[in-house]
């Protein structure tokens, strides 16, 4: 049976050329009427960084900062997400439609892109893939390979360095 992508999960970093994997996200949609989620995952701070800092502030403090800002930051990147989707699609304003939700989530992104494209039901995951050479990823990997690698849905890795429109 050939497949139908119904569900598309487009995760974004955020980079300049992110866009690239959107289009591919969007045409496809086209081709299938489906509908795109658009996620980002923010980082968790350094464990490092977060001990110094709340050894600054106090433990009680960063704690009620962090939450604070988290929703703050996270409201902000969702109003960027969908600015970024109105401006990519301006001259097409009718694929705005095929925008299910817009989510951001803090934590570890390769977990997180598996986790909510299996509750979303994700029919395939989109995602830029940027060349950072072979050692670095020998030795850490990437997202996108380790999505691809972990996924038990169908994933699309777009390379970012090269766009193709």
């Amino acid at each position: 049976m050939i497949p139908q992508y119904k569900t598309i999960l487009y995760a974004t970093d955020l980079t300049s050329n992110a866009t690239t994997a959107f289009r591919h996200a969007v045409g496809i949609a086209r081709c299938h009427n489906a509908r795109i989620h658009l996620l980002h995952v923010m980082p968790e701070m350094e464990p490092a960084v977060l001990n110094y800092v709340s050894t600054v502030m106090g433990e009680d403090k960063l704690a009620d900062f962090e939450l604070e800002h988290k929703q703050e930051v996270s409201e902000t990147i969702r109003q960027q997400l969908q600015a970024f989707a109105e401006e990519e699609l301006a001259d097409h304003p009718e694929d705005l439609a095929r925008i299910a939700a817009i989510e951001i989530h803090h934590g570890h992104a390769v977990g997180l892109i598996l986790e909510i494209s299996d509750r979303i039901e994700a029919d395939l995951v989109v995602l830029g893939s940027h060349g950072k050479g072979a050692l670095k990823y020998t030795f850490l990997g990437s997202v996108a390979e380790k999505v691809l690698r972990k996924s038990r849905r169908p994933v699309l890795v777009v390379p970012l360095d090269h766009p193709h429109d």
